[in-house]
């Protein structure tokens, strides 16, 4: 029988995180002050993030070492095996050898954890207390409050609406681990007062959730709010996966023709391809493909320009492609790609059109979910049924083609199952973001 699981051992874990904007052609604009218009320093940005991740946020190392209180956490559950999906190529008659890294095997089920003890640990470090934060689809939610315990601190969670109706697991999940969670838009802050106000019945957006936990965060004196996903040290920490996936595929003398992963606000994908750039860059032949929904298509339709992060425009102004930060998603059920930006990172690269971005639609992603839990033993996430769809457009392509093909798994998706009972009751539906829309959510892009 074929060896599917490539394995490191706990001494090959990477004990450095790698940074990758000194090696962006070009690099990436610096995110302004929303007030001034005018490049911000870490000064202002540590009255809601600790010091320890602002520096991380702006510097220009290469290699940032991983604290041992952090690898003893991280060693719970990584390295992370990565595996050859010789069933799932065999159901698509593909020459294609298709490797994923299991990130669903963390605490969380999830990618998040890689960044959530990293962030939890810095903020315990400066004396934090308790840290307030936003989820979509319920996985960095989950993350944080696992590592929030394993650091003693409080954790509150702002969950988006539809995701706090849609995925009720995810809130025990939280529950077990110590969070206070609350849906969002919520009458915890005075925003979310507002919104329910002028948007009764609405089904949220991480927008909403990122303004309400900012809030929370920043009217607490024992408080820093924690972001999980595009922000650079949220990249940085999530390099982990391409280090090992690295490691692990030079083990068996393999290297990838083309890296694969879902993209949201960029974190997992950007984790697992970015250690992979410096190759490209020296000339390796290689493709990063990053897939999104099309009805959240920030890299296919957005505009590339400065925004917020958020609705209430509290955030630092990012340089990065946006639908606008009034954009609201339509409630599918991939909750964790629901966001109306990119990380200033993976824009720069699409930019230079290091990753080429596509984009597809739910019931394909489902579609291709199935499969893979059919063959490979392993129901996904609806997120990274995205990153699998892809994985099968490669594949398919040309079946004669024995190209390699390597995708982040982000995410396993046994808290999604409600998720699996609409589509076979035919319940979902596809969504294609109409221009008019975008146009409209884009209309009030701040001037710079």
């Amino acid at each position: 029988m074929k060896q599917k699981k490539i394995l490191l051992d706990e001494n090959e874990m990477p004990t450095q995180w790698y940074n990758v904007m000194p090696d962006i052609p070009n690099g990436i604009d610096p995110p302004l002050d929303p007030e001034t218009k005018q490049p911000m320093g870490p000064e202002k940005l540590a009255a809601v993030f600790p010091m320890g991740l602002l520096e991380q946020e702006m510097s220009d190392k290469s290699w940032i070492d991983i604290p041992e209180e952090v690898q003893e956490i991280y060693h719970i559950w990584r390295p992370t095996p990565l595996v050859r999906a010789y069933a799932l190529e065999a159901a698509l008659g593909t020459k294609a050898k298709i490797y994923y890294k299991n990130e669903g095997v963390s605490p969380s089920g999830s990618h998040k954890t890689n960044s959530s003890v990293a962030q939890a640990y810095y903020n315990k470090r400066e004396g934090v207390k308790r840290l307030s934060t936003e989820t979509g689809a319920g996985q960095w939610g989950s993350a944080l409050a696992f590592a929030t315990h394993k650091f003693g601190l409080e954790c509150k969670v702002y969950m988006v609406r539809v995701s706090f109706d849609q995925k009720p697991y995810r809130k025990i999940m939280m529950n077990t681990f110590g969070a206070d969670i609350v849906a969002s838009p919520s009458p915890d802050t005075a925003f979310g007062r507002k919104i329910l106000e002028d948007m009764p019945g609405t089904a949220g957006s991480l927008g909403i959730a990122i303004s309400e936990a900012l809030e929370d965060a920043a009217t607490r004196d024992d408080t820093k709010y924690a972001l999980g996903s595009v922000l650079n040290h949220v990249i940085l920490h999530q390099s982990i996966i391409g280090l090992e996936s690295k490691k692990q595929m030079a083990k068996i003398g393999a290297y990838p023709d083309v890296v694969i992963g879902c993209c949201g606000g960029g974190s997992n994908y950007a984790g697992m391809m970015t250690p992979f750039l410096t190759d490209k860059l020296e000339g390796k032949k290689i493709r990063f493909v990053g897939v999104e929904p099309a009805s959240c298509p920030t890299l296919t339709r957005g505009v590339y320009a400065y925004d917020y992060g958020d609705v209430a425009r509290q955030t630092p102004l990012l340089y990065m492609y946006t639908l606008g930060h009034d954009f609201i998603p339509p409630g599918i059920h991939a909750g964790g790609l629901r966001y109306h930006g990119m990380s200033p990172i993976v824009s720069a690269l699409v930019r230079e059109k290091l990753i080429e971005p596509i984009s597809v639609h739910q019931l394909e992603c489902f579609e291709a979910g199935r499969l893979f839990a059919q063959t490979e033993g392993i129901i996904p996430a609806p997120e990274t049924c995205h990153a699998i769809r892809a994985a099968i457009i490669e594949a398919t392509r040309d079946l004669n083609d024995p190209q390699t093909i390597l995708f982040n798994f982000s995410g396993h998706g046994l808290l999604d199952l409600s998720s699996y009972e609409k589509y076979y009751a035919g319940e979902l539906h596809n969504y294609d973001y109409p221009a008019e829309a975008i146009a409209a959510a884009t209309k009030n892009l701040p001037k710079i």
